[in-house]
């Protein structure tokens, strides 16, 4: 795993062993889902974090929710871009984490929601880890 920070800006589909400097802007209030994979009750809610390059939307399960609050700066580490939707989502994953940062985010570039471009996949063949994705 690399030291090196991304920026929101650089975040790309399947993007793996993300590390990132981000602000909390919101986070919306946690929902109850059944996983698909074992029926068990999962906590999740939403987070908009960002830097001064744009914001992007974060899932957060379960005791992740707890861990960040809106107007905190933390470092994900090791963490990746999937999709819901057909949209970016940044991800904790299993083998990532998240620490309080030394350093405050001041700026946000609201205007650039890189969760907002809709992508789609470009061939219906393979598994989900071969499909590539592409920008409408």
């Amino acid at each position: 795993m690399s030291d090196s920070f991304s920026v929101v800006s650089d975040l790309k589909p399947k993007a793996k062993q993300v590390n990132l400097k981000f602000k909390v802007i919101s986070k919306a209030d946690e929902r109850e889902v059944s996983s698909q994979y074992d029926g068990a009750t999962h906590k999740v809610a939403e987070a908009v974090v960002g830097d001064e390059t744009g914001i992007v939307t974060m899932t957060l399960w379960d005791d992740q929710i707890s861990q960040v609050e809106v107007g905190k700066t933390y470092v994900l580490k090791n963490g990746y871009v999937g999709f819901f939707r057909n949209t970016l989502r940044l991800n904790i994953g299993k083998y990532g984490s998240i620490e309080d940062s030394d350093e405050e985010i001041d700026e946000t570039n609201m205007e650039n929601d890189i969760s907002q471009r809709v992508y789609q996949r470009s061939s219906s063949f393979g598994r989900y880890n071969n499909r590539r994705f592409d920008r409408f």
